[in-house]
């Protein structure tokens, strides 16, 4: 993939950090900006899942279901008694 450069304004504190941790792990400040995005992104991707994943299973069966299944449930039981496996 090729790299596209970008201008950003940082806070000259958080700069001076960014630079440290470059330095200790012996990376270029764009690769530490690149990782930080990333992860970024991929955080945003799972809270956007966690999310679409509670949206799906917020629906509980109401009364009015939980006493069709019961039926059904029982219904089916009969039926299973009267095979002969």
């Amino acid at each position: 993939m090729q790299a596209v450069k970008t201008a950003i304004s940082l806070d000259e504190e958080l700069l001076t950090k960014v630079n440290r941790l470059a330095s200790d792990l012996h990376i270029s400040r764009s690769k530490v900006f690149a990782l930080a995005v990333q992860d970024f992104l991929k955080i945003r991707e799972n809270q956007s899942l966690l999310e679409q994943l509670n949206k799906a299973y917020e629906d509980f069966p109401d009364k009015e279901e939980k006493t069709i299944s019961k039926a059904m449930r029982t219904k089916q039981g009969k039926i299973v008694e009267r095979e002969s496996w």
